[in-house]
């Protein structure tokens, strides 16, 4: 089996570096979660986390071994597939925190967000778009129109529950438009109206009755304006979590407290998921905050050689999205983590306690290793050297 894993060498590595930070950090994380749900069983969410790990490693490897050519194949099905699962996460979804982003999985006890699986299928259905439409991406009605309607629709039904997650998706999907070849002008224009849609949103936030919080979406937009006016008026009660989070970064120092040593986990709200960074940091202080974040990094300067190096539009365009969407949630995360960005509720990926979401990052991975594993092995005609395979 060893000899069959192939692919970028490096981005196999950086997959196995930041998983088993995962497995440190998660253990060391979730000591008060595990007294509080796990009556003290603190190796509980280590072994959890160790089997969505190894699961995660499985669906890496076996989507690298799948020719990229076929997810191509796929990028339809899984779009109109996202579509009706949102749709049903929406409205009939749990709602946690004010918001539906989770579906149980029948029988297994499980939940996972739908968005992971729409994020990703949108990334292949406008990786295949661009490939097969070069010739008319610049021409609104033949072209942008018919790609940006999709990415509208994904983020609409995503946006309720996520704001964030959309905004990614919505950043990411013009910069697949931008390095497509897409007119520059229809790109500002979809940026300006993106704009003004959240002017908009945060003014109907601002003037939301008491009353009116009965309805899910505005009491929603309530949440995404508060977050934006703590960011900027920070009230002592309200920031508590930011607040942990600048301490557990101010007492990590250059080396941190080393591993299984942190103090602000106790205090922190969700050290094991959105403020993974802050524990990191306080840790591993401030030479491990960098080395993780230069992981991301190289990922990114690795993927980008990879989609230069790829013959098939197709594999390019979908390895700079999965990367660049990946490295983009990395670093907003991060962000959070030291007070440089509002609160989003992001997660740091293939590092945070979860389940889903580690495994559709596990194949986003895959995919990126498909491509580089196919670089120079292929015997295409001409003509593929443009289009992807339909």
């Amino acid at each position: 089996m060893i000899e069959k894993i192939k692919g970028d060498k490096v981005i196999w590595t950086i997959a196995i570096l930041l998983s088993v930070l995962s497995l440190l950090v998660v253990y060391s994380s979730t000591g008060s979660l595990a007294y509080r749900m796990q009556g003290g069983n603190t190796e509980y969410y280590l072994f959890k986390q160790f089997i969505i790990v190894v699961l995660g490693f499985g669906l890496m490897y076996v989507a690298h071994l799948i020719h990229y050519k076929y997810f191509s194949r796929l990028a339809q099905f899984l779009f109109f597939l996202s579509i009706p699962l949102l749709l049903i996460t929406m409205f009939f979804g749990p709602e946690i925190n004010s918001a539906n982003r989770l579906l149980w999985i029948p029988g297994t006890g499980l939940t996972f967000q739908p968005s992971d699986l729409a994020k990703l299928a949108l990334l292949m259905y406008i990786a295949r778009f661009l490939a097969k439409n070069q010739d008319q991406i610049k021409n609104f009605k033949s072209g942008f129109l018919l790609i940006i309607v999709p990415i509208i629709i994904i983020c609409a039904l995503i946006l309720p529950g996520n704001f964030s997650t959309a905004a990614i998706i919505f950043v990411t999907s013009l910069i697949l438009l931008f390095i497509g070849r897409a007119n520059f002008y229809h790109i500002l224009s979809l940026v300006g109206i993106g704009i003004i849609s959240i002017g908009i949103l945060y003014f109907i936030g601002q003037n939301i009755t008491e009353e009116q919080k009965e309805n899910k979406l505005l009491k929603r937009t309530t949440t995404w304006v508060s977050r934006i006016d703590q960011f900027f008026n920070p009230d002592e009660d309200q920031v508590y979590q930011v607040e942990q989070s600048k301490i557990a970064v101010a007492t990590g120092g250059v080396i941190g407290k080393m591993p299984g040593n942190s103090i602000q986990r106790n205090f922190l709200p969700h050290p094991y998921s959105d403020f993974v960074y802050a524990i990191i940091i306080e840790e591993y202080g401030i030479i491990g905050g960098f080395a993780v974040m230069l992981l991301y990094l190289i990922l990114m300067f690795r993927s980008m050689k990879i989609a230069r190096r790829c013959p098939m539009k197709f594999g390019s365009f979908l390895v700079i999205g999965i990367s660049f969407m990946m490295v983009f949630q990395a670093l907003i995360n991060m962000g959070v983590a030291v007070n440089i960005l509002p609160v989003t509720g992001q997660t740091l990926p293939f590092i945070s306690m979860g389940g889903t979401s580690f495994w559709f990052t596990s194949i986003g991975i895959g995919m990126i290793l498909s491509v580089s594993r196919n670089l120079g092995t292929q015997q295409i005609e001409t003509k593929n050297l443009q289009y992807a395979t339909a």
